[in-house]
């Protein structure tokens, strides 16, 4: 028997959960769609969210003649058989190829659809769960207008459940009732994806006893089947870099309930390293010289973590994450020298200067003999002026310090030392 999700599939556009952006009656996409010139088009977004089912309506009420393509097990010589069809009377109608996960397409076989896309002998549906912008050729990129599937919210997977569970019973002779707990436990484990939640729903179904004409799933039953959300997570993909992009700038941004979100979500797919690496990445770059010792800090944190390995290592993570999100700020460091690094890469360098080089004699043809370097530890404060940059740099200005306590405590100090009287 086909899976509960390939049998519920919805019929119409009006049946699909979620999407509105999308699908609601007043879009621009909606109402393309509905005017039946239908556009070659790429659908990106998360698995289980209905681009495949939304592709297959609209093929159904296109009236062209439909192939169906997988990138994954699809070969050039599929693609010459759908084009095979062109100018012949099963093509009479139109062609409409719909090719899931295009992404793993090579280049080769991206460009053998260009010529047929561009004279509208084929009309193009694809679908990818990666960001087409990375992953498809430039080329058949722009004969493509890209419409992006958001993640479906619990509210979208209730009614898509609610849905199936009549249907179900229909089938089954026998009325589902589903508790109100298990129902919502059901929509919030899916994380976003309704094939997870229908997969679900019907293993529930199946192992719930008929009592009175009737099957009554419990709290209990779902609990058992859904033990853990279907988090997305791909440490390839779009997810995995929305998480850690998430995860640090929560810590950047001084909340430390957001920052354990995503640490959270990082650990329960066992991304261990990305919580480890971009926590004390943060640490250097945003706390930096607010609080400088807090990097031995985070460092022991994230060797004990890698020694006691999961699920211990959440302990000393958690603390030295809201440790960092609730520290004082400063980025005076990075940006001074990423400014540095601007000028050395604009090729502005030039010789040490003599004081400062690794050698005590000079050429005959040096106008200045002796290295004349000032060792700053003979002089009160253990500073006296002296030129460290190069000529073409000496009066660039890289680092300004932060309004910190810490940093303005080594302003004030610099600023006695080196303005004394």
């Amino acid at each position: 028997m086909e899976p509960l999700a390939q049998r519920l599939r919805p019929r119409t556009l009006d049946e699909v959960c979620g999407q509105q952006h999308l699908l609601g009656k007043d879009k621009v996409f909606r109402r393309t769609i509905d005017s039946g010139r239908i556009p070659n088009m790429i659908f990106y977004g998360p698995s289980g969210v209905g681009k495949t089912t939304v592709a297959g309506i609209i093929a159904q009420n296109s009236g062209m003649h439909l192939h169906k393509l997988n990138g994954t097990t699809a070969s050039t010589g599929d693609i010459k058989a759908v084009l095979a069809d062109v100018g012949t009377l099963a093509g009479e109608g139109g062609i409409l190829l719909y090719l899931d996960e295009i992404q793993y397409f090579n280049k080769r076989q991206q460009q053998s659809l260009l010529e047929c896309i561009e004279q509208g002998t084929v009309t193009l549906i694809a679908s990818t769960t990666e960001n087409p912008y990375f992953y498809i050729y430039n080329a058949l990129l722009s004969r493509c207008t890209v419409f992006e599937f958001k993640q479906l919210n619990a509210q979208d997977i209730a009614q898509g459940l609610h849905n199936a569970a009549v249907r179900l019973g229909s089938e089954q002779n026998c009325e589902i009732d589903m508790a109100p707990d298990a129902l919502d436990y059901l929509a919030h484990s899916a994380g976003g994806d309704m094939r997870k939640a229908l997969g679900n729903l019907e293993f529930a179904v199946t192992a719930a006893p008929v009592q009175d004409g009737r099957r009554t799933v419990t709290l209990d039953m779902v609990q058992q089947v859904a033990q853990h959300t279907a988090m997305r997570y791909d440490r390839q993909g779009d997810d995995h870099y929305d998480i850690i992009s998430a995860y640090q700038k929560s810590m950047r941004g001084s909340d430390p309930d957001a920052a354990l979100h995503y640490l959270a979500r990082l650990l329960e797919a066992g991304d261990l390293v990305s919580a480890c690496r971009r926590l004390m990445v943060t640490a250097c770059e945003d706390v930096g010289l607010a609080w400088p010792q807090i990097i031995p800090i985070v460092k022991a944190a994230v060797d004990a973590a890698n020694m006691l390995g999961l699920p211990e290592a959440q302990l000393p993570l958690a603390d030295a994450v809201v440790l960092v999100a609730t520290s004082p700020k400063s980025n005076t460091a990075h940006t001074a020298l990423n400014a540095a690094m601007a000028d050395v890469q604009a090729g502005k360098t030039g010789p040490i200067p003599r004081q400062l080089q690794n050698k005590h004699y000079d050429g005959e043809d040096a106008a200045v003999k002796g290295q004349h370097y000032k060792y700053a530890h003979d002089y009160p404060g253990h500073w006296v002026e002296q030129q460290y940059l190069p000529d073409a740099l000496k009066n660039a200005h890289y680092y300004t310090f932060g309004d910190n306590k810490t940093e303005q405590a080594a302003a004030a100090y610099w600023e006695r030392i080196k303005h004394r009287r």
